[in-house]
């Protein structure tokens, strides 16, 4: 059966079965949006506010729920506004879909309406790029990308398609190519991990996104090897954080004394589906208690940071279920269990101690995964929010965090928080921007409202860049251009249809929690100002202080130390 350029578009999205399209339409695109309208029960169009907001809308849709989401793009601009999303993803190895609609070929006119090499423009931060030049090749040609970006490592794959192959024609549906069988661990580089691990007295598992196939294997995999587990940023949630075996978000300085103290008794670390990544490690601020064996389905990421002893390539599930099949079980180290209790009760005391202005992350932290329950999504944002979330929050299950960490994108949490509320209509969804990255994309919150999506966005407001102030006054005893100007909250989310709270003290937190949980639960968005008090460095702040402090010569240390006490001492004076 034959169909036009924009219909063969929309019957390769819903066979591939991607049911959400970002994006805006344009003179371009308004066939294929035209046609999306007509299957939007099967692939649902999301209008946005910009084009960036649709490159992380869709990226928190892959986040939270695993399926494939796509941004529908007209050339030049729109490829241009969403290329911050599409890095995003790139970087954070995120499927998506990338259409893009290009400029008329058939016409003989040159200067065109926005014709700008956008295939080279997004060459960079996205895995493949195909221009269709012929629409008996358009179906096929969408179906595959959408196989490649899911492959892993995934990212994020674009499709440019003439203006003229969406305007006009009739083509056909081809099929694509069969995918490729994953292939089998190699025998001989699982014999030495098997090894390798036999051979350690407590090793250490360091578990990234890609372990979440593994599922409760990971689980089954620790408690064989009696192993402290800690996790990447991107890995969150991927080992449940309630689990007596579960150490820290990270380890090395960005962890606390007590994280430090059980990883410094390891002797061997087992890396699965990780990058060692300058976020991932608060600028490369950890070093492996001994050999590293590391298991990823990319051999390009070993030795790229860390020397590995070993290496296994291949997908991180099959590894860890052979390991748990072959691995005697050690016995239970109540000790080890004990060591790890009470580091984090004695954190969690220290926290829930401190008292500043405003409200403490830990109450405000704690008490939303109460009113919000153990299936709530958490978008941070890039900034001082993403780690005190990382390191505040107890996840129970892997795809409830959604986070900028490689590109470390600002204005990413209302967008992707609308992204995973439209994927996943039954869990609720929580945004945590901080105040800047709020004025960058809180206009998304009129998406929200007009396409349904229930996020809860509380706003952590300490009225400057907080992150990047922090480092400012450890660094250079004092901050610049990082105080933002005040804004209206309440006023702002009345004029985009959503309801707003007010969070101010720390003995609110449970009354304005459960109030936001209830406008969420009858469907609708709402936002909350929260006074939050960040002046407490986490132990990510620090511990990136600390590792480059570290690799600095001691003349540059004694020359900065003498700039720190020199300004200080003319602010006291």
């Amino acid at each position: 059966m034959s169909a036009g350029g924009a219909d063969l578009v929309v019957q390769a999205l819903a066979a591939e079965g991607v049911r959400l399209v970002f994006g805006i339409p344009g003179t371009h695109t308004i066939e294929l949006f035209d046609a999306l309208r007509r299957r939007a029960d099967e692939v649902r169009p999301v209008l946005v506010t910009d084009e960036q907001a649709a490159g992380f809308m869709a990226d928190g849709a892959w986040r939270a729920s695993g399926g494939l989401a796509a941004l529908a793009l007209v050339p030049g601009a729109g490829v241009t506004h969403a290329l911050s999303g599409i890095a995003e993803a790139f970087l954070d190895q995120v499927p998506m879909l990338v259409l893009a609609a290009g400029v008329r070929r058939d016409s003989g006119r040159a200067y065109q309406l926005h014709d700008v090499d956008q295939v080279a423009l997004a060459r960079p931060v996205t895995k493949a790029q195909v221009r269709v030049e012929a629409l008996d090749d358009l179906h096929a040609a969408v179906r595959e990308a959408c196989r490649l970006a899911r492959r892993p490592p995934g990212g994020p794959v674009l499709v440019e398609v003439p203006a003229e192959l969406l305007l006009t024609g009739r083509g056909r549906a081809g099929a694509p190519p069969p995918a490729p069988a994953p292939a089998p661990l190699d025998g001989g580089e699982m014999a030495a991990a098997l090894a390798a691990l036999g051979r350690a007295r407590r090793p250490l598992l360091y578990l990234g996104a890609g372990a979440a196939g593994a599922g409760p294997d990971l689980v089954a995999l620790a408690e064989r090897l009696e192993a402290p587990v800690t996790t990447t940023i991107s890995g969150k949630g991927v080992f449940p954080e309630d689990h007596p075996l579960w150490a820290w978000c990270g380890f090395g300085t960005m962890a606390p004394p007590f994280v430090r103290e059980v990883t410094a008794g390891c002797d061997l670390l087992l890396a699965i589906g990780c990058r060692f990544g300058e976020v991932a490690t608060a600028s490369y601020g950890l070093t492996p208690p001994g050999p590293l064996v590391h298991v990823d389905v990319d051999p390009a990421v070993f030795g790229r940071n860390l020397a590995p002893a070993v290496t296994v390539t291949g997908d991180a599930a099959a590894f860890v279920s052979a390991a748990v099949a072959r691995l005697p079980a050690r016995p239970r180290d109540p000790a080890l269990r004990a060591w790890l209790a009470q580091g984090h009760a004695d954190t969690w005391a220290d926290w829930l101690a401190t008292r500043g202005e405003g409200v403490s992350p830990a109450r405000l932290l704690r008490g939303l995964q109460a009113a919000f329950g153990p299936e709530a999504v958490f978008a941070a944002d890039s900034g001082n929010g993403l780690f005190l979330a990382m390191e505040h929050l107890r996840l129970p299950r892997p795809r409830s965090f959604l986070a900028p960490v490689d590109y470390s994108c600002m204005g990413y949490a209302v967008p992707a928080a609308i992204g995973a509320a439209l994927a996943c209509p039954d869990r609720p969804v929580v945004a945590l921007p901080g105040d800047g990255a709020f004025l960058m994309t809180g206009l998304e919150l009129l998406t929200a409202a007009h396409q349904g999506a229930a996020v809860a966005t509380f706003v952590l407001r300490d009225g400057a860049l907080g992150q990047i102030a922090q480092f400012q006054e450890r660094v250079l005893a004092r901050t610049a251009c990082t105080d933002l100007p005040d804004y209206d909250l309440a006023a702002l989310a009345g004029a985009l249809g959503v309801e707003a709270l007010t969070l101010t003290f720390d003995d609110q937190v449970d009354d304005v929690a459960r109030r936001a949980r209830a406008v969420q639960a009858q469907g609708r968005p709402v936002v909350v100002d929260v006074a939050v008090d960040a002046s407490r460095p986490t132990f990510f702040t620090r511990g990136v202080l600390e590792a480059n402090w570290s690799r600095l010569p001691w003349r540059e240390r004694l020359r900065l130390a003498a700039r720190v006490a020199g300004r200080r001492l003319l602010a006291w004076t």
